[in-house]
């Protein structure tokens, strides 16, 4: 009886709004953000960044929420989705509406409180995942290019946060971040193609799993790689590279072009998952050597 009682119940209210606001997603964000405020700050402001945290959390989280709150029909029929709180009726429509004009709210004014360059751009952000990408989702791939904007704003916003100025330095960090989801969506539009089908959306650039699509990743890839190591020739303002952390950030990202040339030659899931995998690692890491190397210099 005492380890019936101590169980904790599969789906509580905790776990419900870790879902809805896709906690792990957000927190990925949320570290984005947070890198790009410790590359622009000369002082490090705790009150200023905890403030930025929370509020890109909220930010996102409210993205997510209405996001899950417009696809609840198409959430129901994919295997990976169909446990979401929404189309499983256990939050309502409107209790989940209400926690995401919360969230926007409270996101907005946090962010407006550190400025309001990082509160425009947070609502940007918003906006369009909401208004454009979602809608855009069931209609055309090309969703994906419109996707890729508010999905490379964290980065930058932190940036933002830190000086209150969009610049060639912030811009950088939104191009980077901009070409990198392009390889990485692709490649998870690739991995869930058939679910993605059986819902009504089409999330490869040319619709189907082809070579076409797997050279469109290795271009991309190619870009993001070049985009990512411009800061060590010293032509972005206050962000630049020391050549020992550009050689790394290229090395990492050459690892993320082989499983893309590997994607094109064999067109099997195991190696798109490996490309997403490598993907996942590459955001991360670069973000931390931009970090580490500031801190070098």
């Amino acid at each position: 009886m005492k380890n019936k009682e101590l169980t904790v119940p599969k789906h509580s209210v905790w776990s419900d709004f870790k879902q809805l606001t896709k906690v792990g997603l957000s927190i990925s964000v949320v570290f984005s953000s947070l890198a790009g405020y410790l590359l622009a700050a000369d002082q490090i402001n705790y009150q200023t960044l905890l403030v930025l945290l929370i509020g890109g959390y909220c930010m996102v989280g409210a993205s997510n929420a209405f996001n899950q709150i417009i696809e609840r029909v198409p959430d129901a029929l994919m295997q990976r989705t169909k446990d979401r709180p929404v189309p499983t009726g256990r939050i309502s429509v409107n209790a989940a509406m209400v926690i995401a004009v919360i969230l926007t709210i409270v996101g907005i004014l946090l962010l407006y409180s550190i400025n309001a360059k990082t509160a425009l751009f947070g609502a940007i952000s918003i906006f369009l995942y909401t208004s454009a990408y979602t809608p855009l989702k069931p209609i055309t791939p090309l969703a994906v290019f419109v996707g890729a904007i508010p999905g490379a704003i964290p980065f930058m916003l932190g940036w933002v946060a830190a000086t209150g100025k969009f610049g060639i330095e912030a811009g950088m960090l939104f191009m980077i971040q901009f070409f990198w989801q392009f390889p990485h969506f692709w490649a998870i539009g690739w991995l869930q193609f058939e679910e993605y089908k059986k819902a009504g959306f089409n999330m490869l650039p040319t619709g189907e799993k082809n070579k076409k699509a797997s050279k469109l990743i290795i271009i991309y890839t190619i870009f993001m790689l070049l985009v990512s190591i411009v800061p060590v020739f010293r032509v972005t303002g206050d962000l630049y590279l020391l050549p020992i952390s550009a050689i790394l950030v290229f090395l990492f990202g050459l690892l993320m072009l082989y499983y893309g040339i590997k994607l094109h030659k064999e067109q099997t899931d195991t190696i798109a998952r490996k490309l997403m995998l490598s993907s996942v690692l590459y955001i991360t890491v670069i973000q931390i050597i931009y970090v580490i190397d500031k801190f070098l210099h």
